[in-house]
């Protein structure tokens, strides 16, 4: 079987994996760090596959991040050692923690407050068990994280280190990064989220306090940092795949965008432009994150089946199982003529937002080998 003879028998809508362009945007990557002598913690938030994750962690058994215990469960069973839950960690969650860690992984945790380093350090002298934390820093104003010159960040490395936990470092990560466009911009983010944590870094070191990580990230600062001093390590998820807000952004363009969906046209309104296909926000997820861009690109630019990018045509609306294929407004393209039961694949605005829609990858082989492989994905939390 050919591979459009396998993509042609493929059931609708399905998420089609590109490996020749993934592998590609992990070498860009790994290239670029290596040049800046800093190592890449792969975040395997987008992928949830421990198939995928093989191809973008050295040796299969890390460094990695995640963002949910569930992730860090399956791929420590897969085999992965090292890890680091990149979200403040909750109380309740610290049991789940010990138990992984029990296990044999050297799982880390985050966390921005006095009262979340208590528990971690009451929940290290229970089971016997310094449990690894990072001090989360806010860069930007996005999100989570304490300002670099808090006076509680010492008393939050004293509570861990002093309470029977570790201080292993401290982490951020430049959210902001997103709002903004091309390599200037991006380089100032980067340097901005760099700044930050060092600083943050040296105060605890200035105390008397242990600060061997230091680590940043996001797929836009990653890719367009140019100084990383003092800095030992940078995490990334969605360069692995991309999607429409980072090439909207400027960090890649559509020929690097390794994900998909596969959708079947199912019917025509054509007094009104519109080609109905069976990927509705089920399969494209409700994520816009282009609309406040420079191009709004709908629920996801669309390809032909081959993943060459349509003219101007872009999924327009989109109800439960019902996508709307529609030009651009102000396009001055033609409408193509696709006949129902034609099949056209969609870029999504969101890699992360699309893919957990799945159970799973149909994998175009970067070797050129006709059909497709199937690697499983796995949701919840």
């Amino acid at each position: 079987m050919t591979t459009a003879d396998a993509l042609a028998a493929l059931p609708t809508p399905s998420l089609i994996l590109d490996e020749a362009r993934m592998l590609r945007n992990i070498a860009r990557l790994r290239a670029h760090l290596d040049g800046l002598g800093v190592a890449l913690r792969p975040h395997l938030k987008t992928l949830k596959s421990v198939d995928a994750a093989r191809a973008v962690l050295k040796g299969g058994t890390g460094p990695a991040t995640v963002s949910t215990l569930k992730e860090a469960e399956v791929f420590a069973a897969a085999g992965v050692t090292d890890i680091l839950y990149a979200v403040g960690v909750a109380p309740q969650k610290l049991a789940r923690v010990l138990a992984l860690r029990a296990r044999g992984c050297d799982l880390a945790v985050v966390l921005d407050s006095l009262e979340q380093a208590e528990a971690v350090a009451a929940a290290s002298r229970a089971a016997g068990d310094r449990i690894p934390a990072l001090i989360e820093i806010d860069c930007d104003g996005h999100r989570a994280g304490m300002k670099a010159d808090d006076p509680a960040l010492v008393a939050i490395g004293r509570a861990l280190e002093e309470g029977g936990a570790a201080l292993r470092g401290v982490v951020t990560h430049s959210g902001g990064s997103y709002g903004v466009v091309g390599a200037q911009a991006l380089a100032a983010f980067a340097e901005q989220e760099r700044a930050a944590v060092v600083a943050a870094a040296e105060a605890l070191r200035a105390a008397g306090l242990p600060c061997p990580v230091v680590s940043v990230g996001s797929t836009p600062t990653a890719h367009f940092a140019r100084d990383l001093s003092g800095v030992t390590e940078v995490r990334a998820g969605v360069f692995v795949t991309f999607d429409l807000v980072m090439a909207g952004i400027g960090v890649c363009t559509t020929d690097d965008i390794a994900l998909s969906v596969l959708a079947t046209v199912i019917g025509h309104q054509r007094e009104r432009g519109w080609i109905l296909v069976d990927a509705g926000w089920m399969a494209l997820s409700r994520d816009r994150g282009t609309a406040g861009q420079a191009v709004d690109q709908g629920y996801g630019v669309v390809c032909d089946a081959q993943g060459r990018v349509l003219d101007d045509l872009i999924v327009v609306a989109a109800n439960q199982e019902h996508g709307i294929i529609g030009l651009r407004p102000g396009s001055a393209a033609a409408l193509p003529e696709l006949a129902v039961g034609a099949q056209v694949r969609i870029l999504p605005n969101h890699a992360c937002a699309t893919a957990t829609e799945f159970d799973g990858y149909e994998v175009l082989p970067a070797d050129g080998s006709a059909g497709l492989r199937h690697w499983p994905r796995f949701r919840g939390w």
